[in-house]
């Protein structure tokens, strides 16, 4: 009993935190099912990895039965990185989940060897840690795997300071947990798990909050984002893309919504790659987008035209674009969103005619 409470008073804030993150979880809405049961896997990693550093310093306090707390600490130095790996996974859209599980497999692999030889850790007869000439290679993971998620992170945000805010709180928190077992030394092991669960349930407010702005397929903005954005002070505003899939009912029709759903999602990559940071694309519709750029130069607006023409020809993809610029001081948005859809109705008009495409009532023009 004494153990357990001495385990409570370390690790409290760490228990309320999980439960909390467990509340959090139960009551979401916005969450995918797989989503939420990786949450769950990663609430039970942290808390079983909890237990492990406790025990592992209880037996140095002790000195007693050093196999064990070897074996301790290879587990404590393997889950570090497994834990960001996991963080990868639930955060992070296509996440090459092979890439992230050969190099763990490899440190568990050098992990295991170092309790009999210890290449990676051992103690000396006081119960002191001694690195090997592998010391610090479990660092090193973790630094890896910190910057595989905050690369990953941003290159698949849509660039707005509510979704970049959120990557560099978390790019800070594995700062400090690479940074303070060398300033504070072991003791930060003590309290790794906290400062980490507490840094991920943070990053899961952030990210529900984001999710009431997203488009759920693409990962866009969404439609009521988007008539938040034109609703407010519009002085940096200098072009309006609208974009519209050709085709789409096409594809419903032939091979299903789950094929129609996959060419939105090819088309939204090619928006993706050809927009620039002041350039924030949204999905308003089915198939219906509408690119908002700020402080973006009449040529910037063509280069955005251009590139967004050409990722769409090489990925097999067609859509319809329209635009219109304005930089003076006093431009009328609502006009600019007018011009910009007639421009896109027009291009959307001559590729059905040069397709010999009947087109259907317009009743049905919007899924088109």
């Amino acid at each position: 009993m004494d153990i357990f409470k001495e385990y409570l008073i370390y690790n409290w804030a760490l228990v309320l935190v999980l439960i909390a993150f467990i509340i959090m979880l139960i009551i979401n809405v916005f969450l995918d099912k797989k989503v939420i049961k990786r949450m769950y896997v990663l609430i039970a990693s942290i808390f079983l990895l909890s237990i492990i550093v406790f025990f592992e310093f209880y037996l140095g306090d002790i000195n007693k039965y050093p196999e064990l707390r070897l074996t301790l600490t290879a587990i404590r130095y393997s889950a570090t990185p497994i834990i960001i790996a996991l963080i990868c996974i639930i955060t992070i859209k296509r996440t090459n989940k092979l890439l992230l599980m050969i190099p763990l497999l490899i440190l568990i692999i050098i992990n295991i060897i170092s309790i009999f030889t210890g290449i990676v850790f051992k103690y000396d007869e006081n119960g002191l840690l001694i690195r090997g000439p592998l010391g610090y290679l479990p660092y090193i993971f973790v630094g890896l795997y910190s910057v595989y998620f905050v690369v990953l992170s941003f290159l698949q945000c849509n660039r707005q300071s509510t979704e970049i805010i959120p990557v560099i709180f978390m790019t800070f928190a594995f700062a400090t947990g690479l940074i303070f077992p060398f300033a504070i030394g072991k003791e930060y092991s003590k309290i790794f798990c906290t400062t980490i669960a507490i840094a991920i349930f943070v990053y899961y407010v952030f990210l529900i909050l984001q999710l009431t702005k997203k488009d759920a397929l693409t990962g866009l903005l969404n439609r009521q984002a988007y008539y938040s954005a034109i609703s407010e002070n519009n002085k940096d505003v200098t072009a309006i893309v609208s974009i519209d899939m050709n085709g789409l009912k096409i594809i419903n029709d032939t091979y299903g919504h789950q094929a129609g759903d996959d060419a939105i999602t090819k088309l939204v990559s090619c928006i993706r790659k050809s927009t620039k940071s002041k350039q924030i694309a949204y999905r308003i519709g089915g198939d219906e987008f509408i690119i908002i750029c700020n402080k973006t130069s009449k040529e910037g607006l063509e280069d955005l035209i251009t590139n967004i023409k050409k990722n769409v020809a090489l990925n097999q993809c067609s859509c319809s674009i329209g635009y219109a610029f304005d930089d003076s001081p006093n431009k009328n948005i609502d006009e600019m969103i007018k011009i910009s859809d007639e421009m896109m109705y027009l291009d959307k008009s001559r590729y059905y005619e040069k397709k010999g495409i009947k087109r259907a009532s317009n009743k049905d023009e919007n899924n088109e």
